[in-house]
């Protein structure tokens, strides 16, 4: 049995992106950011994931420094490894060169104790999309209002 936590989330990403795929991954983390990943103080808001050199790295993932920490605390926006398989890195890095697909932390979550990342493998919105999805959303909702008001009055 599995059990999932999640810690950081980022909906902004649905919002600015077409999520094509999703990729879990693990994180290589200090410490002090597992405890305060732990208290849930981490923003995705801005965060984006690029392979370099072989290897997939996570950038401006804040992770705050921790609340019982010391001088050895770490540094909030550093770059972090993602630790993936050697064939997902160079299918990501074949999509990001040939297709201009972009890297995006959807949300950090803990996976039976471990700290894990779920990327989505993303093509930017345009305006006209966004204000699309926008609308759709707006119908969907005064549908489900509707329907909940008519069996409430019946």
């Amino acid at each position: 049995m599995t059990f999932e936590k999640d810690l950081a989330g980022n909906r902004a990403a649905f919002h600015n992106y077409f999520i094509i795929d999703r990729i879990e991954a693990g994180i290589v983390l200090t410490g002090t950011e597992v405890k305060s990943l732990r208290e849930g103080a981490c923003n995705l808001k801005d965060a984006y994931a690029r392979v370099e050199k072989g290897e997939v790295y996570l950038h401006n993932c804040h992770i705050s420094p921790y609340s019982h920490g010391n001088i050895f605390n770490h540094d909030p926006l550093r770059s972090r490894k993602l630790l993936l398989h050697r064939r997902e890195i160079l299918r990501l890095e074949r999509d990001q060169k040939t297709d201009s697909q972009t890297l995006v932390p959807l949300r950090v979550y803990l996976k039976d104790g471990k700290i894990k990342v779920e990327l989505g493998i993303a093509k930017g919105k345009k305006q006209h999309d966004k204000r699309e999805a926008k609308r759709l959303e707006t119908l969907h909702r005064e549908a489900s209002q509707a329907l909940r008001e008519r069996s409430k009055g019946g």
